[in-house]
């Protein structure tokens, strides 16, 4: 299983409130509709009186059972559109993403 995560960061010029809607709403349904993606997360910060707030608005997680298909996916036109829709919401000069290699210590 191929693994692809996204940290994405806000728009200034966009509240928390409007980022999070807008990702869970419209973006959301969009990266669904990515071909022969076998898994995808949203991770929100959640406000702890603990802990501070991180300075990135969320977390994507996709996977793919190889990387040809995860490649044939973002060459998509559900891939392009996906793509496409993350400058109405985030600041693309600090998002990053990567494929990466999950090592499970415990489940």
């Amino acid at each position: 299983m191929l693994k692809f995560v996204i940290v994405l960061y806000k728009r200034t010029d966009i509240s928390r409130e409007q980022f999070q809607s807008y990702f869970r709403d419209v973006h959301g349904p969009l990266a669904k509709k990515l071909p022969d993606v076998k898994k995808y997360e949203q991770n929100i910060p959640v406000e702890d009186p603990k802990r501070k707030l991180p300075d990135w608005s969320a977390i994507v997680e996709l996977y793919w059972e190889e990387r040809t298909a995860m490649e044939a996916a973002w060459a998509s036109p559900a891939g392009v559109a996906a793509t496409e829709d993350l400058a109405q919401f985030a600041d693309l000069t600090r998002t990053t993403w990567s494929v990466v290699e999950e090592i499970r210590l415990i489940g």
